[in-house]
């Protein structure tokens, strides 16, 4: 990668060190669960806390955050999740060594009745690996620390998870059992069958991963041939963690690509897709774009272009097919730095001066939309998704700190490998 001009680095570090504010700000110490967002009552995301996890070495390696902070706070995290109650029931924290998706930040029971969520239980088990990986001294704390990580990870019944045959299901509730549908197409799921294929007590067949690539949608937009994907987020969530340069399973194999090559696509066709606005929506183009799941406005509809626009609310918007109302992703697009930064930092410096870091960090804005006083939407408060997503991929853009980590990991090279993905710094 080519080294950044000393003004973008500032900038960068800048957008990086208060996105990693957010875990400052809004963890609950005494067991290290995360608020979801920053606006008042929000129950925590098993998922942030994941993202949690892996931001804490970041913040040490950036100065941030003493090391003992970071270790305790994770520690805190790991001791609540490992005595978290498993039973199961509609009143408990997880079961099968996953977790509801919401939990309430003082008891850590489930919220919301939320679903025991697979996807979001692997990215918090993606954060414990990615602690486990960093804090190897032979302290007294940070051995405690791996040990548990290790442990919560081996607890984890992925097998349980394969309820009619391969398909992985999405998630399962106590008072309806399993959801009654599985992961198809193209998904963040990527790193899901991974974590779930390497482990040593409870791993996925191999069939899985096979099954699930068989849904696979490959297409050619706007002249490029990309594994199909709309929203940006399923293009980052997977190799926020994992080094997929180079390395290819049976299906990159036969197309001649791997997922970093296929997500360097993908951020070029939500670009083209901006620039020939096919909805005419304002402010999209060459040096605005970029679509994911996030926060939108919720406005009675309007005449966009001679037609009645709905406007989505919080919704997965993705590119070419939608559901498209306008709305932008900054931190997705920013995160897909790592890509093409040739294409997001002039994107990125143009929002900055637009509307400042708060544009660049809200989940969500809308410039068809405009406040009374004539400004674009912005999305109110921030989500930790996205901070986490930012601090993650700017760092492996900047240093590549989580990759390493995550190579080094017993537990992802197995997961790869029996996934069938050779080649890269798999080969031993």
């Amino acid at each position: 990668m080519q080294p950044l001009a000393p003004g973008d680095e500032a900038l960068l570090d800048g957008l990086q060190r208060s996105a990693f504010d957010y875990f400052v700000q809004h963890t609950n110490l005494a067991n290290g669960l995360v608020a979801d967002t920053s606006r008042p009552s929000s129950h925590a995301s098993i998922a942030v806390v994941g993202f949690a996890l892996s931001a804490y070495p970041v913040a040490v390696e950036r100065g941030w955050m003493a090391r003992g902070d970071a270790v305790q706070r994770s520690l805190a995290a790991l001791r609540f999740f490992a005595h978290s109650d498993q039973s199961g029931t509609p009143e408990a924290t997880g079961a099968h060594g996953f977790y509801f998706h919401f939990l309430h930040m003082d008891t850590g029971t489930r919220a919301w009745r939320s679903e025991l969520s697979l996807i979001d239980s692997s990215l918090l088990v993606a954060g414990m690996l990615t602690a486990a990986a960093y804090f190897t001294a032979a302290t007294a704390d940070e051995t405690e620390l791996r040990a548990l990580a290790d442990a919560l990870y081996r607890r984890v019944d992925w097998r349980w998870a394969q309820h009619k045959g391969d398909a992985v299901v999405l998630g399962w509730k106590p008072e309806s059992g399993f959801l009654h549908y599985g992961w198809q197409g193209y998904s963040e799921a990527l790193i899901l069958y991974v974590l779930g294929l390497g482990s040593p007590t409870h791993p996925l067949t191999t069939s899985s991963f096979e099954a699930w690539t068989r849904t696979y949608q490959w297409e050619n937009l706007y002249g490029y041939d990309f594994l199909y994907a709309g929203p940006l987020f399923i293009h980052q969530f997977s190799q926020t963690w994992i080094d997929f340069r180079g390395i290819q399973d049976r299906f990159m194999r036969e197309k001649d690509c791997d997922y970093f090559e296929n997500s360097r696509r993908a951020t070029y066709i939500q670009r083209e897709y901006a620039i020939r606005n096919p909805r005419s929506f304002t402010g999209l183009g060459a040096d605005c774009w970029g679509q994911s799941a996030g926060d939108g406005p919720s406005t009675p509809r309007q005449r966009v272009a001679g037609r009645r626009q709905t406007f989505y609310g919080y919704a997965a918007r993705g590119v070419p097919y939608g559901p498209d109302d306008g709305t932008l992703s900054a931190p997705a697009t920013l995160a897909s730095l790592v890509f093409a930064p040739e294409i997001v930092l002039p994107a990125v410096r143009q929002w900055v001066t637009q509307g400042g870091e708060r544009m660049v960090l809200a989940s969500g804005f809308n410039a068809t939309v405009r406040t009374p006083t004539g400004e674009p939407w912005v999305s109110e408060g921030t989500f930790g998704l996205d901070q986490g997503l930012l601090v993650l991929m700017l760092e492996n853009h900047r240093s590549g700190l989580v990759w390493q980590l995550l190579r080094g990991s017993p537990y992802i090279r197995a997961g790869l490998q029996r996934a069938g993905f050779s080649g890269g710094w798999l080969t031993p």
